[in-house]
């Protein structure tokens, strides 16, 4: 497995931009793919974004597409998302996770879940109106 530390958080203004980052560390050598969730206080953890190894795939909630952008460099081992336009309802914990593949994001019905696999501590992002 890998361990994993998010970094970037902060508080911003609506309309502001905040750049998330998710550092690995551990078996990298290994392919995975990254994904980020949220959760806002009393709200079930929800899926914001996904990545592939290759970079060649990518997943959105339909909340964030347009806004967000999620990418990577494996020569750091690092994933980031770009959050721009942002809104007060963005305001959450954001986690990043590491699995085998961009799939197992989702679940047999097509919808978005967390995976099996690491996941970092969060960092805070907060929103201001």
């Amino acid at each position: 497995q890998v361990q994993l530390v998010e970094s970037g958080g902060g508080l911003v203004q609506a309309g502001g931009s905040l750049r998330l980052s998710c550092a690995a560390s551990g078996r990298t050598s290994s392919s995975y793919a990254t994904g980020w969730f949220r959760q806002a206080p009393g709200k079930e953890r929800e899926f914001v974004a996904a990545i592939s190894w290759s970079g060649g795939s990518t997943y959105y909630a339909d909340s964030v597409k347009g806004r967000f952008t999620i990418s990577r460099d494996n020569a750091k081992n690092t994933a980031y998302l770009q959050m721009n336009s942002l809104k007060p309802e963005d305001t959450a914990v954001y986690y990043c996770a590491a699995t085998g593949s961009i799939k197992l994001f989702t679940s047999a019905s097509g919808t978005f879940r967390p995976p099996s696999g690491s996941w970092g501590q969060g960092t805070q992002v907060t929103v201001s109106s």
